[in-house]
C-alpha cells in the first residue's frame, strides 16, 4: 500500500507543479487555448497520443473486443496507429494549422463559421460539441473504479472527486501548454507501463508461445465454433472486427479535441516529425492494449464477465501481478484518464466560450473575461462529468452509458467529412455542412433509442457510428453538387492561405523555426 501511495503522490505533485509553472503560458487567449501556436512536434505528437487512448481503451475497449475478438483485437491498435494516427497527421496536420491560422480560428465551430460563412454552423457544432462531450468525458472514469477497489479498496466517488480536482488545478492554471507538457510526462508512464503489464502477463502464461497455445485451446460455442478463432489472424468475427477499427481509427479525423491538436503546432519540422512520433506512440499504446485484451480469456471465464461485465477482465487479469506493477497500472491509467480528461474539458470551455457565449451573448468582450469564464467553465464541466459518473455507478442509470457509447460516433460523424472537404474541396457548401451535421446527430440518437428500426448490423453504436462517418464522405459532396455555390470571394478568402508567399509556397511547407516571419 505504501508503494501505491507514493506512486501517486509523486505523480500529482508533478502534475500540479507542471500547470503552476505553465501560468506564464496561458495570460491570453491564443496562448490558453493553443499555447500561442509553438508547440514542438514531441508535445503535440503526445498529447495527439495520450487525448487519442484513454482508460476507456486500456480498461472497456481492451477487455470487451479483445473477449468478443481474440487476439485479433490487435488489428483495431494497428488501425489506431496508421489509420487513427499516421493518416490523420498527413492529410489533416499541416492544412489545418495553416488555414486555421488564416482564419483566426482557435476551435472547430470557429472554422465552420469563418471557413463557410455561417454563425448558424458554428452554433450548431457547438452544441454538438457541448452535447456529447459531457457523458464522453464522464466516462472516462468508468475504467478507474474496479482498478482502485483492487489496489485500494478506496470508494470510486473518492477516486473520481481525486482525479478531477488534480486535473482541474493544473488545466486551469497553465491551460494547453500544461496540458500538453503534462501529456508527454503521462504519455512516457504509458508507453513504459504497458510493455511492462504485456511481458508480466505473458510470463505469467509461460511465455508468448504458451500463451498463445492456450489460447488457441479456448472455444465458446456461444460466439463461435471456429477451432482456435480466439488465436487466429482474424478472430471469429471479422466483419463487427472492422467496424471497431474504423470507429475507434478514423473517429479521430473528426473529433474536435483531437483536431485541435493541429492548430497549435509550430512548423513543417514539427509536422513531419509528430506524425512519426504520434505513431509509434499509437502502436506501442493501442497495439499493447488491444494484444493484451486479447487474452483475457485465460483469466476469466464466461459465467464471470456474465455477472460482472466486460470491465471486470482487464481488472481482473491485472490483479495477478506483483504490487510494483499494479502501482505502475494504477499511473498508467490515471495517466490515460487525466490526459484526455485535460484535452476534453479544455476543448469543451474554449468551444462553449468563444463559439457561444462571446459570439451570440456577448460580443464585445475583453480578452481577461474570457479566459476568466473558460477556467470557471473548466471547472463546470468537470463537475458536470464527476456528478454524472458517480450517478452512473451508483444508481446504474443505462441511459447515460447509452449516451457515452453515442458520442464519439456522433461527433466524428457530424465533423470529419465537413472538416476534411473544408480543408481541400472548395466546392462544398454550408447546406451539405447543415445535412452532414443532422444527419448524424439523429442517426446516433436514433440508434440509442429506436434501435430496432435499424438493420441488425447498424444497432451497435459501434457499427453506427462507422457508418455515419463513411456515410458523411458521400453526403458533403453530393449534397454540395445539388446546392448554392459558396460566395466566390469567401472560397478564394479560405485558400489564399496555401498560395500566400513565405520563402515557398504554403501549400508546400511551413515555414522552419529558424526562418519563421513575424506574422507567423
Amino acid at each position: 500500500m505504501a508503494l501505491k501511495l507514493a506512486f501517486l503522490i509523486v505523480f500529482f505533485v508533478v502534475m500540479i507543479a507542471i500547470g503552476i509553472y505553465c501560468r506564464r503560458h496561458a495570460t491570453d487567449v491564443n496562448g490558453f487555448v493553443l499555447g500561442g501556436r509553438s508547440v514542438g512536434p514531441w508535445l503535440t505528437a503526445f498529447a495527439f497520443g495520450t487525448s487519442y487512448f484513454s482508460a476507456v481503451v486500456f480498461v472497456g475497449y481492451a477487455g470487451q473486443f479483445g473477449w468478443r475478438y481474440g487476439i485479433a483485437a490487435t488489428w483495431a491498435g494497428i488501425g489506431n496507429a496508421l489509420l487513427g494516427s499516421f493518416l490523420a497527421w498527413a492529410v489533416l496536420g499541416r492544412r489545418t494549422r495553416i488555414m486555421t491560422q488564416h482564419l483566426d480560428s482557435a476551435t472547430m465551430p470557429q472554422f465552420f463559421e469563418k471557413r463557410f460563412d455561417s454563425q448558424g454552423l458554428k452554433i450548431a457544432a457547438s452544441a454538438i460539441i457541448f452535447i456529447f462531450l459531457i457523458p464522453y468525458t464522464a466516462s472516462l472514469y468508468n475504467g478507474l473504479s474496479r482498478l482502485f477497489e483492487m489496489a485500494f479498496g478506496v470508494d470510486y466517488s473518492i477516486c473520481v472527486i481525486v482525479m478531477a480536482v488534480l486535473t482541474c488545478i493544473y488545466v486551469v492554471a497553465g491551460g494547453y501548454m500544461a496540458t500538453a507538457i503534462n501529456d508527454f510526462i503521462q504519455g512516457i508512464i504509458m508507453l513504459f507501463g504497458i510493455c511492462a503489464v504485456i511481458a508480466a502477463v505473458l510470463h505469467s502464461q509461460g511465455g508468448l508461445v504458451q500463451a498463445m497455445s492456450n489460447l488457441a485451446a479456448v472455444s465458446d460455442p456461444a460466439t463461435t465454433t471456429m477451432n482456435g478463432a480466439f488465436a487466429s489472424f482474424f478472430g471469429p468475427d471479422p466483419v463487427n472486427l472492422l467496424g471497431v477499427v474504423i470507429l475507434t481509427s478514423l473517429g479521430t479525423w473528426g473529433l474536435p479535441q483531437m483536431v485541435q491538436k493541429f492548430y497549435a503546432i509550430k512548423s513543417e519540422g514539427s509536422v513531419n516529425k509528430g506524425k512519426v512520433i504520434s505513431t509509434v506512440f499509437a502502436i506501442v499504446v493501442a497495439g499493447g492494449c488491444y494484444f493484451l485484451g486479447g487474452f483475457g480469456r485465460l483469466f476469466a471465464t464466461t459465467d464471470q464477465v456474465a455477472a460482472n461485465g466486460f470491465d471486470f477482465i482487464i481488472p481482473n487479469l491485472l490483479s495477478t501481478l506483483p504490487n510494483i506493477l499494479i502501482a505502475i497500472v494504477i499511473v498508467l491509467v490515471l495517466s490515460a484518464s487525466m490526459s484526455t480528461l485535460s484535452s476534453l474539458v479544455l476543448t469543451s470551455s474554449s468551444t462553449l466560450t468563444l463559439d457561444f457565449i462571446k459570439g451570440i451573448f456577448v460580443k464585445d468582450m475583453k480578452e481577461k473575461k474570457q479566459l476568466s469564464i473558460m477556467r470557471v467553465l473548466i471547472v463546470v464541466f468537470i463537475a458536470i462529468s464527476v456528478v454524472i459518473a458517480i450517478i452512473q455507478y451508483k444508481g446504474g442509470v443505462t441511459f447515460i452509458a447509452q449516451m457515452m457509447g453515442i458520442s464519439w460516433g456522433a461527433m466524428a460523424g457530424a465533423f470529419l467529412a465537413p472538416f476534411l472537404y473544408g480543408l481541400y474541396w472548395k466546392r462544398a457548401t454550408k447546406a451539405a455542412v447543415a445535412v452532414n451535421f443532422i444527419f448524424s446527430v439523429v442517426f446516433m440518437l436514433g440508434c440509442t433509442f429506436a434501435p430496432q428500426l435499424y438493420p441488425a448490423m447498424l444497432r451497435s453504436p459501434i457499427n453506427a457510428g462507422a457508418f455515419c462517418m463513411i456515410a458523411g464522405l458521400v453526403i458533403v459532396p453530393v449534397v454540395s453538387l445539388f446546392t448554392k455555390k459558396p460566395a466566390q470571394e469567401i472560397v478564394e478568402g479560405s485558400f489564399a492561405c496555401y498560395t500566400k508567399k513565405v520563402l515557398v509556397e504554403q501549400k508546400k511547407a511551413l515555414p522552419d523555426e529558424d526562418t519563421q516571419p513575424a506574422e507567423l
